[in-house]
């Protein structure tokens, strides 16, 4: 019985926290970012495609950039309108 009621108090605060935290642009293109690299490596190593698995392994940490950029965008606008309201 005690079981049952610490995995709905761990199953309220897990909800608790989604609530709580933001999702930004960023979160796709993580995702994105570690499947070019899983096809980098596929090129590569697996089809022999030493330039394509190259080129395709330089797109991670250009969509990781974009990312931070646009979370670092968001971040300026939020601190400037909140400025604004002095």
């Amino acid at each position: 019985m005690a079981l049952l009621e610490v995995e709905t108090d761990v199953d309220e605060q897990r909800e608790e926290m989604k609530e709580r935290v933001p999702t930004s642009m960023a979160d796709p293109l993580v995702a994105v970012a570690a499947g070019s690299v899983l096809l980098s490596w596929y090129e590569f190593y697996v089809k022999g495609e030493k330039l394509d698995g190259i080129f395709v392994g330089l797109w991670a940490p250009t969509m990781l950039a974009l990312g931070s950029y646009l979370q670092q965008k968001s971040i300026v606008r939020k601190f400037k309108r909140g400025l604004a309201s002095f």
